[in-house]
């Protein structure tokens, strides 16, 4: 006869201790994974023309964007749409802007528009990945319903503005409309500080109080350098040579940005992130010459289709490139940010039927061949016109119907050139 087994309490309660263990380090590779995952940190100039930058330009001074892109890799062929609303749709959503009725124009501040509800954003699906999202800057999606705001809209939080061309230091639009907002809660506590260095700071608080648990995205849509065009004398009399007074303001305010950009690095370095963390760079459209900006030797400039108006100044920067120090001549455009970020983030092809977006992270990464060999610059038939039509781009053939934008010369750099104001 078997004798009974006698079984301890300690005994029966060993499984759940295990099934504790267990879920324990589950959490533990979790945490483990999510930290492996690179952070990224997307920066976009407001109406930064191809000539307005130090890495196409030596007149311009932007030590700090042109470290990084010397360091990473420079692409001279990323293609944007010619105005701030269509780009950033471009941008967060994958999908060329006329599929979402933002391709005409601009939000304006009473307009009752913004990214369709039934879109996933970028940072939605970022979010799914366990990253921390945040943006900080200009917005310019929408703001007519809480629900088309940045915090309902996949991120954690909102420093910036709703709208364009606000005044830099008082942060107003039109007859003094507060347009600063911290989350949902208008900010009256920090007129009178340049917006370039008010968003470096947010940026620095934002990377400092970091969970390095988890991956960080970080948006940056600066203000600068659109209009109006207002910059501290300490930037703009590093331009002195430059007669030309709205050239020599504009100059100014690229180095601006350029110095809170080195300030938003040395954060990173200081939190120990910079080492995993993957930089973007573009500009959302081309230069405008009536506001100091320039895109030479491209024709055109922002609100056309040409070259000018839509090729972007834009570079890569981050340990996980594998060939760095040159520049890129693959087609890149502004839908393909989102797959390609959701790639570096780990993440699987969006399911989205419609999505033009590609995933050039291979192009990249590796420095081989863009899998992009045509796209469309934009689509637009509103009447009477404002700004560039229509036209696309397969291999190196480009086609324009219509309307081409309301500039179509080339803008010499007024460095020497004598203002009508003097």
């Amino acid at each position: 006869m078997r004798q009974q087994k006698t079984v301890s309490w300690s005994q029966i309660m060993a499984p759940d201790k295990s099934l504790t263990v267990l879920v324990l380090v589950a959490g533990l590779c979790s945490s483990f994974t999510y930290a492996k995952l690179p952070n990224i940190v997307f920066i976009v100039a407001d109406d930064l023309g191809f000539n307005d930058v130090g890495f196409n330009n030596p007149d311009i001074l932007s030590p700090n964007i042109d470290k990084l892109a010397s360091e990473g890799v420079i692409l001279n062929q990323s293609y944007v749409h010619p105005l701030c609303t269509p780009s950033r749709s471009a941008f967060l959503t994958g999908l060329y802007p006329w599929k979402t009725g933002l391709q005409h124009m601009v939000i304006f501040p009473l307009q009752p528009a913004c990214a369709p509800y039934n879109v996933t954003l970028l940072p939605e699906v970022l979010k799914e990945q366990g990253y921390a999202t945040h943006i900080i800057g200009k917005w310019h999606l929408g703001f007519c319903n809480w629900n088309c705001t940045p915090t309902y809209r996949g991120f954690d939080s909102f420093f910036g503005f709703y709208n364009g061309r606000e005044d830099y230091y008082a942060h107003t639009l039109g007859v003094n409309a507060l347009d600063l907002r911290d989350d949902e809660k208008p900010d009256r506590f920090d007129g009178g500080i340049y917006s370039a260095e008010l968003f470096a700071k947010r940026a620095k608080r934002i990377i400092t109080n970091h969970d390095k648990s988890r991956p960080l995205f970080l948006y940056l849509p600066f203000q600068n350098v659109h209009s109006p065009v207002q910059v501290p004398h300490r930037y703009s009399n590093m331009y002195a040579h430059i007669q030309d007074e709205t050239r020599r303001n504009f100059s100014g305010m690229v180095s601006a940005m350029d110095e809170a950009i080195g300030n938003i690095t040395t954060a990173l370095k200081e939190a120990g992130l910079y080492d995993n963390t993957l930089i973007a760079f573009t500009s959302d459209n081309g230069g405008s010459p009536n506001n100091g900006g320039n895109n030479f030797p491209l024709r055109g400039s922002k609100t056309t289709i040409w070259e000018g108006g839509t090729r972007a100044v834009a570079f890569v920067h981050g340990p996980m490139l594998q060939k760095t120090g040159y520049r890129h001549n693959g087609i890149f455009h502004a839908v393909d940010w989102f797959q390609t970020f959701l790639a570096v983030a780990g993440g699987s092809p969006a399911e989205n039927i419609n999505m033009d977006s590609m995933n050039l992270w291979p192009m990249l990464e590796l420095g081989i061949d863009s899998a992009r060999t045509e796209f469309v610059y934009h689509l637009d038939n509103k009447f009477p016109p404002l700004q560039g039509h229509a036209a696309i781009r397969v291999g190196d053939y480009k086609y324009i119907e219509g309307f081409p934008g309301p500039f179509s010369g080339w803008a010499v750099p007024p460095k020497f050139q004598q203002s009508k104001k003097y």
